[in-house]
């Protein structure tokens, strides 16, 4: 909505237009133009970036007495504010082509290059902006971030180093550093860090997740337990602490632990219960397992574990009473459900049915699986004593 000073300075602006003289043609296209620059400048300031676009296209810049400086600046400001990145590193450089001096410029030319992934334009744009960049730490980061990206470590980690004595209270260089020494293979170095940056900087659960995520598909477990066990005391309610801790127990082969934490997990997300129950089986404890299961609130996912269950606990009973739960969830379309019934009727005595489900498969490997358990119901029909 254009303010009520916007529409009086419009008014002003058509009222001086039509008082010219017709002789004064070039004075009245300055006025133009000035007040068009002025109007978009007005209207950057105020975060209405398309309008100003839109004033700026009534201003002719190739007459010579357009301020170009202005006028390029501001059309780069406001492409850079609606991240049309192409067009306002194009417009920030055609105003310093004009004649703009202002520092500043090139930290806005860095956010462009950056944007577009032209690292090394970015580190000469921020050097340009020399000692403009001290208000800004964000540049320091795409200065270090655009040295990484060309490989060059050694200087990446140099300008963090150098951000960490000049911005003493911004803790996202620590955390920038943590990344790096896990990507270089320096994990303990990237522990020690990542711990003193998440006690130094009052980090949230977020912060311990991605580092000691970090740590772990890295595959440097001790070290990835080491944080996230400190997040888990500090962050009991939350899941995805619980999860990737519980996959990192995982990965050390600890199945009771990890079960656990999912269990634990699960009281703040339902799903991780399914996970828990999945663990449990692996570990053995096929009954704490089965309690767990009832909790599943995904009926599809719990019928096909609890199938499986039944099944590894011999209840071969209880999984044929499970057919019309099955039918219900469209589950039997899936073959190795279809099996598992059929592996179930085999065992209490029922062939017929047995067979009926074994028709359905085409999978070749289950398929195999089934020829085999028709020859044994074969040979249990021909001498039943031998399958008692």
């Amino acid at each position: 909505m254009i303010r009520f000073n916007e529409i009086i300075g419009m008014i002003l602006l058509i009222t001086m237009l039509v008082c010219l003289p017709a002789s004064a043609t070039e004075k009245k296209a300055k006025i133009k133009a000035d007040d068009y620059i002025g109007m978009a400048a007005m209207l950057v300031k105020d975060g209405l970036y398309q309008r100003a676009l839109m004033a700026l296209e009534n201003v002719d810049a190739t007459s010579e007495d357009v301020d170009l400086i202005r006028f390029y600046t501001l059309k780069g400001l406001a492409y850079l504010s609606l991240n049309d990145l192409s067009s306002a590193k194009e417009n920030l450089q055609k105003s310093i082509d004009n004649g703009q001096n202002d520092p500043i410029t090139y930290i806005y030319l860095a956010q462009c290059y950056y944007g577009l992934k032209e690292y090394q334009n970015t580190i000469d744009a921020v050097n340009k902006a020399g000692t403009a960049t001290k208000d800004y730490p964000g540049i320091i980061e795409m200065q270090a971030q655009s040295y990484w990206q060309l490989k060059d470590f050694d200087q990446a980690i140099a300008v963090i180093n150098q951000a960490e004595l000049s911005y003493p209270e911004d803790y996202r260089f620590l955390r920038r550093k943590v990344f790096y020494l896990v990507e270089l293979g320096l994990y303990r170095n990237a522990a020690e860090i990542g711990l003193v940056y998440l006690h130094k900087s009052n980090a949230q659960a977020k912060d311990y997740i991605a580092i000691g995520n970090a740590l772990r598909l890295s595959h440097q477990l001790p070290e990835a337990l080491q944080i996230l066990e400190v997040a888990h005391l500090k962050f009991p309610d939350n899941a995805t602490v619980a999860k990737v801790l519980a996959h990192t127990y995982l990965d050390q082969g600890q199945l009771n632990t990890a079960a656990k934490i999912f269990e634990q997990g699960a009281e703040y997300d339902a799903k991780l219960f399914a996970e828990a129950s999945e663990i449990y089986r692996r570990a053995g404890r096929l009954y704490h397992a089965l309690s767990v299961n009832t909790k599943i609130a995904d009926q599809k996912i719990k019928l096909k574990q609890r199938l499986a269950l039944l099944i590894e606990l011999k209840r071969y009973e209880a999984a044929v009473n499970m057919k019309n739960a099955l039918y219900r969830q469209g589950l039997i379309e899936d073959e190795p459900i279809r099996y598992a019934l059929a592996y179930a009727y085999f065992n209490i005595g029922q062939y017929d049915k047995s067979k009926h489900q074994l028709n359905y498969l085409k999978n070749p490997e289950l398929f195999k699986k089934g020829i085999e358990l028709r020859r044994i119901m074969s040979e249990c029909e021909a001498n039943p004593t031998q399958c008692i």
